[in-house]
């Protein structure tokens, strides 16, 4: 199959698809972040506050529950996939992602504590899908999903920190595939690599912020020894169980608002605001940290752990934690973003213990967190890897043991099955 002319077209028309997705991928999430800066800074300064009021998120998630209501309720695909269901599920296709994007679009910026991971895994796989058609190949279905899977996997590395972790995600994600796993694979990882390239030549030419998952400033090096391994491992548990039942509450928010719909999205957005203006209220500190989906916070908290009391990390993780348990099941976006802060913010509140580090505690806390709310120990490892950069080697013995325990922890505690298995869209679509 490898050397046959047909796969051999579908390798280089994997990486034409992957410029113009990649592009596409490029001024969606420009554009949100630009609306996100515009809500939670532009608009508090030109009202008169250095940062949001505590009340802001009130108004603004409101309104996010307005908007995203009839999209989820008149929509094709209403909006797209619910969170609560991880990255699983079939390929957005065409008809449904109008729907899709104008769910996130809307609302991300507006505080819902969700990431870009999924919807612009729609748009990767919908516009892929769309040129298959437009191309007249519709009907070659094997071509279509290999296609459709390139394309959200092309979309979904330019914020995981290139094709490498996305190419983890489709291996661990789509299980043991024997030989068929490299057919899949080579297309998905041409078409990352092509969108990685696009990604990072449009970002320096235009200057324009994605806001993609990443850490540029890290604390001090240190090399965990056994009071790292001692704290760390039942601090992987914990974050598994804050995790997985946080998870939970997804899956009883998905119940409620079958009936009712609009009303109870309505309901859910309001109760997401009131969430996270009551962090602000209890902390003082900016209701910025707790909505939207982490990445910001996350940079600040790595980049200066210290300027954190243990105080406000715990309020962090109960305020957001209650928040993303109930956006999961019932407002649109993506899960692995909110659930990385919350696991990083409860390592960071567990660090003071004596001989636990900062470091360790930061890389195996975005290690726990990816592996519980991901059910893939092997890429969250790599992407605790990548995100902890020149620090991960020393490390790399505590991520990959805290990837594991909170695996395995996850699985314990978990007590109804998700709707959708928590396979990236990467292994479903195969």
């Amino acid at each position: 199959m490898l050397l046959s002319p047909g796969y051999r077209r579908l390798l280089l028309l994997c990486v034409l698809l992957g410029v113009p997705i990649a592009l596409a991928c490029f001024f969606y999430v420009g554009l949100q972040h630009q609306l996100q800066h515009w809500v939670w800074t532009s608009l508090p300064e030109a009202a008169g506050y250095d940062t949001p009021p505590w009340w802001w998120p009130l108004p603004a998630l409101v309104l996010a529950g307005l908007v995203l209501a009839p999209i989820v309720t008149r929509m094709p695909g209403a909006g797209g996939h619910l969170p609560v269901n991880g990255l699983g599920g079939p390929p957005v296709g065409p008809k449904a992602l109008p729907g899709a994007v104008l769910a996130a679009l809307a609302t991300l910026p507006l505080g819902v504590v969700l990431g870009p991971e999924a919807p612009l895994m729609a748009v990767g796989s919908g516009l892929a899908l769309l040129a298959v058609r437009r191309a007249g190949a519709g009907g070659d279905q094997r071509a279509g999903a290999i296609l459709a899977t390139a394309g959200s996997t092309a979309a979904i590395s330019t914020i995981l920190g290139g094709p490498v972790a996305a190419a983890v995600l489709l291996i661990e994600g789509a299980g043991l595939a024997g030989a068929q796993m490299v057919v899949l694979l080579l297309p998905c990882l041409l078409a990352s690599a092509t969108g990685s390239l696009v990604f990072t030549g449009f970002g320096q030419w235009t200057g324009l912020k994605i806001g993609a998952l990443g850490l540029p400033d890290l604390p001090p090096a240190a090399n965990p020894d056994a009071g790292d391994f001692l704290w760390g491992v039942p601090t992987a548990a914990l974050i598994a169980v804050l995790i997985t039942l946080a998870r939970e509450l997804g899956h009883r928010t998905v119940s409620w608002t079958r009936r009712h719909t609009a009303v109870r999205t309505v309901a859910c957005a309001t109760a997401v605001g009131v969430c996270v203006a009551a962090y602000a209220l209890i902390t003082g500190r900016s209701p910025a940290e707790a909505a939207l989906s982490g990445q910001a916070a996350l940079a600040q908290l790595a980049a200066d752990p210290h300027a954190w009391p243990v105080g406000a990390l715990i309020a962090l993780v109960a305020c957001k934690g209650l928040a993303w348990g109930i956006a999961l099941g019932s407002l649109r976006g993506g899960p692995i973003f909110p659930s990385v802060l919350l696991g990083t913010a409860t390592a960071m509140a567990c660090s003071g213990l004596p001989g636990f580090g900062v470091t360790p505690a930061l890389a195996l806390g975005v290690a726990a967190a990816a592996a519980a709310v991901t059910g893939l120990p092997l890429s969250s490892a790599v992407l605790a890897v990548l995100l902890t950069g020149g620090d991960a080697y020393d490390q790399m013995p505590l991520i990959v043991t805290a990837s594991v325990v909170s695996f395995i922890v996850s699985q314990l505690v978990r007590r109804t099955e998700p709707e959708t298995a928590p396979r990236p869209a990467t292994g479903a679509a195969a």
